[in-house]
């Protein structure tokens, strides 16, 4: 058998006694066990008995506290310690603070009046046009920030907006938490004047924080902006005519000697151009029709230009020989032609003789 199953079994039996005792008329002995070592003390377990409480004011404020407002005493039948009998009874009470849980359904009902002209102080009506809900969560709000100063105010107010959400009307928060913010200024200045000034702390380290972000933001687009305007602005120095004496860039120097080169290479070919015409027309008297010569352009590289050279030189050569043969032969023909006309002649001066 589990821990939590004795705990309800033991409660189940406690709370028959007390029902057995009050139908018994014992009830004026009847005392709450205040001791907190076999409850559940945590936040959660607080939290329910505020539940149950309220459900339990709320019950005995439209029944009990009705009746001996309309003086109808006679009528009260359902005591505070009654309620809490019967819902320890029928609930599961094991993850519950029973001991808050008793505390505020017993004191509560015993100050009802002192809590009620306290929350009448910061309303704008009469405490009986209250709704009920509302009425019984501003009752266990007051008691809270006038008797339990352990619990910071700001927690009072999250339950009792909690309790509101869970139980109360669309907008009774409004009125909730107007009241018990007021009445928290009175009951716990110290408290709340030591809040607002944390929060002030809290609000101007967060505007300088802020502050300093935004300071940073602008310098480091401050800092970008001057790098982009470095990098897109030219580096290169304006050579104008007023300023001969600044030297040009490598790159220009380059680009000048590469023309010069250029323009020699198209003089040379012009002038090879002009030697072959030369030697052709000398060695052939026949005229040659006026073509145009095919030159190379200017995008050829020094290796062709020497291909060329070469080329030109062994055509030169080669001319040069065949005009030596031709020379020659010319030469051997006149020789044999004056043999045979010497000796046509010598025939014929023999011939006269005989």
């Amino acid at each position: 058998m589990t821990d939590q199953l004795k705990r309800a079994i033991s409660a189940a039996q406690t709370a028959q006694t007390d029902a057995t005792d009050a139908a018994s008329g014992k009830s004026d002995n009847q005392h709450f066990d205040m001791s907190e070592s076999t409850y559940k003390t945590s936040h959660t377990a607080v939290r329910k008995a505020r539940r149950f409480a309220m459900q339990g004011l709320y019950e005995w404020l439209v029944t009990d506290r009705r009746f001996e407002q309309t003086d109808k005493r006679s009528w009260k039948d359902n005591a505070p310690h009654d309620i809490a009998a019967r819902t320890r009874a029928t609930n599961a009470m094991h993850t519950v603070h029973i001991g808050y849980y008793h505390e505020m359904m017993r004191d509560i009902p015993e100050q009802i009046d002192a809590l009620d002209a306290l929350i009448s102080q910061h309303l704008d009506r009469d405490i009986d046009k209250l709704d009920t809900v509302e009425h019984a969560i501003l009752l266990i709000g007051a008691y809270e920030l006038q008797n339990r100063l352990e619990i910071p105010y700001k927690v009072v107010l999250d339950e009792a907006m909690k309790l509101n959400n869970h139980f109360g009307a669309t907008d009774a928060h409004k009125l909730i938490n107007a009241v018990l913010d007021r009445m928290a200024i009175d009951l716990r200045a110290i408290e709340v004047q030591a809040d607002s000034k944390a929060n002030l702390r809290s609000s101007q380290k967060a505007a300088a924080k802020l502050a300093d972000t935004e300071q940073t933001q602008r310098n480091e687009d401050a800092t970008a902006a001057d790098i982009d305007s470095k990098l897109t602005a030219s580096t290169k120095p304006r050579i104008s005519a007023n300023k001969t004496g600044i030297k040009r860039s490598r790159s220009n120097q380059t680009h000048v000697g590469q023309t010069n080169a250029d323009t020699a290479t198209d003089q040379k070919e012009v002038k090879m151009a002009d030697d072959i015409a030369n030697i052709d027309s000398e060695d052939n008297p026949i005229s040659v029709p006026n073509t145009a010569v095919e030159l190379p352009s200017k995008e050829n590289s020094a290796v062709e230009a020497v291909e060329e050279d070469e080329f030109l030189d062994t055509t030169d050569d080669a001319d040069i020989g065949l005009e030596n043969s031709n020379l020659l032969g010319s030469k051997d023909k006149v020789s044999e032609e004056s043999k045979d006309n010497g000796n046509k002649d010598n025939s014929s001066e023999a011939k006269d003789e005989s």
